[in-house]
């Protein structure tokens, strides 16, 4: 999977991490929050792409 993100995606993740994590220090209530926002809004892009390349015929690529 991590050839497949290239350089800015891996950047993205660790980002996103950091910055999880950093909220994880200060208050980690909030930090769980913010971490189930990131994969709730991770499976809906999912989805989306899933129904869009099946739409165009593609489903199997996914």
């Amino acid at each position: 999977m991590i050839d497949k993100l290239g350089a800015a995606g891996i950047v993205g993740v660790l980002v996103v991490v950091a910055g999880i994590g950093l909220l994880a220090w200060i208050n980690p209530l909030i930090a769980a929050g913010m971490g189930l926002v990131v994969a709730g809004l991770g499976l809906l892009v999912y989805g989306l792409v899933s129904n869009l390349l099946a739409s165009f015929g593609m489903g199997g690529m996914v």
